[in-house]
């Protein structure tokens, strides 16, 4: 009796196991198309490169991890970011092909002033020390308005996570350029 039902369950493993392989690209493919219905209406998506995608979707999809902790040398939402961890995961998210290290955003993008500057851009700094006028920390432009300009990023500072913060004072002190990626 064993010796038949061995061979039974093999076969009937072995036909399950065909069955789900042909099921997960089904699977994926719906995924797919609930993701792309959530993106708001007037959102648009960018393919390899080859399209544009608006700074309201990069940058609700960089609000989406507030809170995630600061960890330095990270690039991972499971674990936490550092600065240009957090940029380079977000604008990757898009397609975007943009630098691990906060130092090679010097030669990333469009430079552009802080006055032309656009939701989206990026925001580049010198490290904590801001007499050492060598780039330390990027971050993305959250909000521009009456009240001036706002930053979403990934903070070793008193937030010590992703985080908004006004460009003022510290952060003002700190500014090196602005460079447009989208």
């Amino acid at each position: 009796m064993k010796k038949i039902i061995i061979p039974i369950l093999f076969f009937i493993l072995s036909a399950t196991a065909g069955k789900a392989q042909t099921i997960l690209p089904q699977q994926y493919q719906d995924l797919v198309k609930k993701l792309v219905a959530s993106f708001p209406k007037n959102a648009t998506v960018i393919n390899n490169n080859s399209g544009t995608t608006s700074s309201t979707t990069l940058i609700d999809f960089a609000k989406s991890m507030l809170g995630i902790p600061y960890r330095y040398a990270t690039s991972n939402p499971k674990v936490g970011f550092d600065c240009s961890g957090f940029v380079s995961y977000v604008f990757s998210n898009f397609g975007f092909k943009v630098p691990r290290s906060s130092r090679e955003f010097s030669g990333t993008g469009k430079e552009t002033t802080l006055e032309n500057a656009k939701v989206g851009d990026v925001l580049i700094f010198t490290g904590t020390n801001s007499r050492v006028r060598t780039i330390g920390h990027v971050g993305i432009i959250y909000s521009i308005d009456e009240n001036g300009i706002k930053f979403i990023h990934a903070s070793s500072g008193k937030a010590h996570s992703v985080t908004i913060t006004e460009l003022n004072g510290h952060y003002k002190d700190r500014f090196l350029k602005a460079v447009s990626i989208l």
